[in-house]
């Protein structure tokens, strides 16, 4: 069975995770252009000063941090690209909380 990608364009941009056992990325990317209109990760200054809880709520700050930056583009609807990562745990938080934003996921 082939895997289908998924692609992001200008309407809908793609949001590209990763995950590594300390951290976690996340970037919006509109594959039309080839261009990474913003990103977010654990490992920024914003979010240094939640070293005592858990990576899930590490995520859960990073999707909203994300979520904020991609209403400052004026972005509303977005395509998650999970990639080989399973839904739940630091993905299923990320991802919401990009909602949490008022983002379309």
């Amino acid at each position: 069975m082939k895997k289908r990608r998924i692609i992001g364009n200008m309407h809908r941009p793609r949001v590209s995770v990763y995950r590594s056992n300390k951290s976690i990325y996340a970037q919006i990317i509109d594959d039309l252009k080839g261009k990474t209109l913003t990103y977010s990760s654990s490992i920024e200054k914003e979010l240094k000063n939640f070293k005592k809880i858990t990576k899930i709520d590490i995520s859960y700050e990073v999707g909203k941090l994300l979520g904020y930056r991609a209403k400052k583009l004026k972005i509303t609807k977005l395509v998650f690209d999970r990639g080989k990562y399973l839904y739940h745990g630091r993905i299923k938080s990320l991802a919401d909380g990009i909602r949490k934003v008022g983002l379309d996921l």
